[in-house]
């Protein structure tokens, strides 16, 4: 009996990278399953949506009027497609739009057969929910894309970095978050996988519905792959399928602003996840690492290394990094 190919809705939130999401679309025409493609864009200047208008008008495109981040725009895709209400909220009784949905991002390039290797894994185990690729660096090196959930000592790795202040053997190690398996080529289960590229059951969304919105950038793959893990399902990477990542492409162009948004999306993930014991020492590492970083910004520019302009943009990330440490605790919420 002949089955029906495999679809896939892709998911696509793009800001001010018209270059990247030309490469992204491009790449994923070779895939030898159905497609469909939505393009939600957070108010790009740099002519993002007449370069996706002209030269790839089968994608869906989303418009919109402001920079609404990276979960609200993911929402937004996914309500087009029907999974989800806006806001996020689960939609129930509604038939799924294609049997898989791939949350993608502009700056990846997906190699040929990754998706194939993902929705064939997905089709294998009916118990993962969730499966995310091996990403690449563009120079072809292996770039970390296995996560464990966050702890304060992670955060502690990252604010003391391992060989600096922390044993070196530290870095990239369990306690780091890191998985040793991402070595090897057989696929393994995790607990979140980086979200510049994850592959979906619709019933997983159905089930716990959107990103949280209340993340604007960073950590909400992490909150929603907790979600994920709750309700039942396992979350595994699949060396097998490769896709080149850029990184930060959108990021760096608010780097100091996103360095806050960061520290303060850690924040709220440890003020919904953490036990109290745990909100405390997120706040304390957070607080410990940021005069750190005030004494080594003030050092820096006393020799020279930094312009007055710089060394306030420093400090005043710091500062409000500092201050958000507290929305660890959730009464701040």
């Amino acid at each position: 009996m002949h089955q029906h190919p495999q679809t896939v809705a892709v998911v696509i939130v793009s800001y001010n990278t018209v270059g990247l999401l030309r490469c992204c679309l491009a790449k994923l025409a070779g895939s030898t399953l159905p497609l469909r493609i939505v393009v939600v864009d957070n108010a790009s200047t740099d002519g993002s949506t007449a370069m996706v208008r002209a030269e790839f008008p089968a994608v869906e495109l989303i418009a919109l009027a402001a920079n609404v981040g990276f979960a609200r725009g993911t929402n937004i895709g996914l309500a087009t497609l029907g999974l989800i209400a806006s806001g996020g909220e689960r939609q129930g009784g509604m038939p799924p739009p294609s049997d898989n949905i791939l949350i993608l991002n502009p700056d990846t390039e997906v190699q040929p057969g990754a998706i194939e290797s993902l929705v064939a894994f997905l089709a294998a185990h009916p118990r993962v929910g969730l499966v995310g690729p091996r990403l690449l660096n563009p120079d072809g090196t292996p770039q970390a894309a296995a996560f464990r959930f966050p702890t304060p000592l992670m955060t502690a790795l990252d604010l003391f970095p391992p060989g600096e202040v922390l044993p070196g053997r530290l870095y990239g190690s369990w306690w780091h978050g890191r998985y040793p398996q991402e070595r090897g080529e057989r696929p393994f289960p995790i607990d979140h996988p980086l979200g510049a590229c994850m592959l979906l059951r619709p019933e997983v969304i159905a089930q716990v519905g959107g990103l949280d919105e209340d993340y604007f950038m960073y950590s909400e793959e992490i909150a929603w792959c907790w979600r994920i893990r709750a309700a039942g399902w396992a979350i595994w990477q699949v060396p097998a399928a490769r896709v080149v990542h850029v990184g930060g492409a959108a990021t760096r162009q608010f780097r100091w602003r996103m360095l806050v948004a960061l520290y303060h999306s850690r924040a709220r993930f440890a003020a919904t996840h953490y036990t109290p014991a745990q909100r405390l020492a997120h706040t304390v590492v957070v607080r410990a690492g940021m005069i750190r970083a005030v004494l080594r910004t003030w050092r820096g520019y006393a020799r020279g290394r930094i312009s007055r302009d710089e060394l306030r943009a420093h400090l005043l990330a710091y500062g409000e990094i500092s201050r958000s440490s507290l929305f660890a605790w959730p009464s701040k919420f």
